[in-house]
């Protein structure tokens, strides 16, 4: 893939930036951090360059300032919410991100937890936290919010939150997962701050919308795309338009909680020092696209990417169709179709030509390969071997796994496991193969080939498995797929 984004610009530009604010401010910038910091595999797919863990390493040059408070709903916690991309709970994410942030050298100071009314699975995580000598900080429900201004600014309302102790200039505030309230959290502090006389800020980092590209550019639609479940939709920012007779681009939400948060700032500062909601963002991604061609070219393919995963979800959860209308309207605006997948057009006529599953990966050097079930091998696990075949420059008709080799694990599948699909799933094939390579050079010399899938494109003719999803999770392949099920199951 080009090359469409500069992360080193990026990386020098945003950590300037996020201290200039400090200075602007006085004593202290409550940072809300939007999105992923880890792994922000949207914003690398749409904008090829920006490395997954961009905001992570710009963070790295500003700890010495930075202090991190990591926040989390008690409401979350009561019901157990996962995070859809790794499968863990929120709360077992709260101690993931804090070791993940210690490991590289940044400060947690504390743990906040908000929306909080006695509730008992809230109670037992903060006890578990404290055990650990992590400090954690309460904040209430405030009836009304975010409407009753008076109220929420007053003794009663973000005057009963605990006031959460820091130590440093940049405060950046982050959770799990989006409706957590971190914005929230930085306003409260904001008016214990102005209690105490200290002079605190706040400013807002997302990554998406980008304020300064046009609204209908690839890259802001697919952002669209990737929160059509959220009901997000891009605007042009009416009070930055009034306020400069600039057009920025900003997001539903912000613009329409933004005559609220002025009213907050006025009833805590007297005045608002932002004219309008694109005004609080530091984010200076726009800047750095250096090849606006690369970025409108992935984040086409990324809308397409979104459209085969929300019909997946409404095939296998029943959900709604909203999501798959909202995305398809944005393909209409951008000419898209599924045949602009290439390796989804590869696998359908595969799929139709001989009438059994099959799969596509499209390869660094723009190759097609592809694969068939067959009595051995499922199509997700044959296309694996015939894709490291290629990338290995063995012959296409070699046998890297021996047919005697494959039948005693569909053997001990079926007749022990109680499986009723003999055929290897993309797990164990690759274990198969790590076998076969200890004595041969075809096999060895395949198995190598591994990291080179990484940023392939794969699209399969039916869904897959969990354990066929997660392998290529792993391998970092892009893969989607029809939303057709080879078996129905209603239990």
């Amino acid at each position: 893939m080009k090359i469409g984004f500069d992360n080193g610009k990026y990386l020098k530009m945003q950590s300037e930036h996020i201290k200039e604010r400090i200075v602007q401010f006085g004593d202290k910038l409550y940072l809300e951090f939007g999105g992923k910091l880890f792994d922000d595999y949207h914003a690398s797919r749409v904008l090829p360059g920006f490395a997954p863990d961009a905001k992570l390493q710009m963070l790295m040059q500003l700890a010495d300032c930075a202090e991190i408070v990591i926040v989390i709903s008690a409401a979350d916690i009561e019901k157990n919410k996962v995070r859809g991309d790794l499968g863990i709970t929120y709360d077992v994410d709260v101690l993931r991100l804090r070791e993940e942030f210690q490991k590289r050298g940044l400060y947690v100071g504390s743990v906040v937890i908000t929306h909080y009314s006695g509730q008992h699975s809230a109670k037992q995580f903060r006890t578990r936290l404290e055990k650990q000598n992590i400090r954690v900080y309460l904040h209430y429900i405030i009836e009304g919010y975010p409407s009753n201004v008076p109220l929420i600014v007053s003794d009663d309302g973000y005057g009963k939150n605990d006031y959460i102790e820091t130590t440093r200039p940049l405060i950046v505030v982050t959770a799990p997962g989006p409706g957590s309230g971190k914005m929230a959290t930085c306003l409260s502090q904001l008016y214990h701050d102005k209690q105490r006389g200290i002079k605190a800020g706040y400013a807002k980092f997302e990554t998406f919308p980008i304020w300064n590209i046009p609204l209908k550019h690839p890259v802001n639609l697919a952002y669209e795309a990737a929160t059509a479940d959220l009901n997000d939709v891009n605007m042009i920012d009416p009070f930055h338009l009034e306020a400069y007779g600039e057009t920025a681009v900003n997001y539903n939400r912000d613009i329409e909680i933004f005559p609220v948060l002025n009213a907050i700032f006025e009833s805590i500062y007297g005045e608002n020092p932002y004219k309008s909601p694109t005004d609080m963002g530091v984010n200076m991604a726009g800047s750095c696209i250096i090849d606006d061609e690369a970025c409108c070219q992935a984040s086409k393919m990324e809308i397409i990417r979104r459209y085969y995963t929300a019909l997946n979800k409404m095939v296998r959860d029943g959900s709604s169709e909203t999501e798959v209308y909202k995305i398809e309207l944005l393909m209409k605006q951008e000419k898209l179709t599924t045949a602009d997948r290439r390796v989804a057009a590869a696998a359908r006529k595969r799929a139709e030509d001989l009438g059994v599953p099959t799969a596509a990966i499209e390869l660094a050097d723009g190759s097609i390969i592809t694969s068939k079930t067959s009595d051995f091998l499922g199509a997700s696990a044959a296309l694996l071997l015939n894709a490291l075949k290629y990338l290995a420059g063995v012959d296409h008709d070699t046998k890297l796994i021996k047919p005697e080799a494959i039948e005693p694990i569909q053997d001990l599948k079926v007749r022990y496991l109680g499986g009723r699909n003999p055929r290897l799933h993309t797990d164990e094939v690759l274990i198969a193969l790590s076998l076969e390579a200890c004595q041969d050079p075809n096999a060895r010399r395949s198995l190598e080939q591994l990291p080179r899938l990484k940023g392939c494109q794969v699209h399969t003719s039916v869904m897959l498995s969990e354990v066929d999803m997660k392998i290529f999770k792993k391998l970092g392949v892009e893969l989607t797929s029809e939303p057709v099920q080879t078996v129905r199951k209603n239990y």
